[in-house]
């Protein structure tokens, strides 16, 4: 579904990505894992088309991404969660919601794929009319995730979603990746829990310094001597 392939990534004249490449078939769950400053954040803009790579090539079902505007590129069916969650305090749970559905094909079906999204996230179909401000920072990033949904998208790109949260609601934000991903749903996964990352993805990537150092299935990641001296601390 997507194909990244040895793409060089600059901010001004400093250079983020050195030929990254990976790809993410759909039905899977892919994951780039890392420190913070890896390159991470950068890859997942540089396919949103937010940034533009000064080299390589990036595919998503055969349609070249590189030279799209990032408005584009939601049309074509990637949805992109920053990290942060970047919520409009002020408004209701369900005006967030209906901003998702962007595209002329998500706002013909909102009705139905918000019931879809609700019965994934019952918490917020209680809250529909809370400001996003009051929610807790577990539920701010459901709403994140639900309102990428809105979007019906083929591609979900997810950054850092457990990032700032307790260890009960991280567990819960991976159940639910792992219920969306069951429903069919394609996930690529930027963390730096790599514990929860890589056990919950089928393949993932390892980025150093701008660099795929190491790739491979996720659990045989998780179980690799390397990995676990450098993420894991074991």
């Amino acid at each position: 579904m997507l194909r990244v392939e040895g793409i060089d990534v600059f901010y001004r004249e400093v250079q983020a990505l050195w030929g990254v490449s990976f790809e993410v078939a759909e039905g899977e769950i892919v994951t780039l894992v890392g420190s913070n400053g890896a390159g991470k954040t950068t890859a997942l803009k540089t396919i949103s088309g937010l940034l533009t790579p000064r080299a390589g090539a990036i595919y998503f079902n055969d349609t070249r991404l590189d030279a799209v505007p990032a408005y584009r590129v939601v049309e074509l069916g990637i949805a992109h969660i920053p990290e942060g969650r970047r919520l409009w305090p002020g408004l209701s749970v369900r005006e967030t919601l209906e901003l998702g559905a962007y595209t002329r094909r998500a706002r013909k079906e909102k009705r139905q794929t918000l019931e879809w999204v609700l019965g994934i996230f019952p918490r917020l179909a209680e809250r529909l009319s809370q400001a996003a401000q009051t929610l807790s920072g577990g539920e701010q990033q459901m709403l994140a995730i639900a309102r990428a949904l809105l979007s019906r998208p083929k591609l979900l790109m997810l950054d850092e979603p457990s990032l700032g949260l307790a260890p009960l609601l991280v567990e819960q934000i991976f159940q639910v990746i792992r219920e969306i991903n069951r429903q069919g749903m394609t996930v690529l996964l930027v963390e730096q829990n790599v514990h929860y990352a890589l056990a919950i993805a089928q393949r993932g990537y390892i980025l150093e310094t701008g660099n795929v150092v190491k790739a491979g299935r996720g659990q045989d990641l998780l179980n690799d001597p390397q990995v676990k001296s450098a993420y894991l601390g074991l």
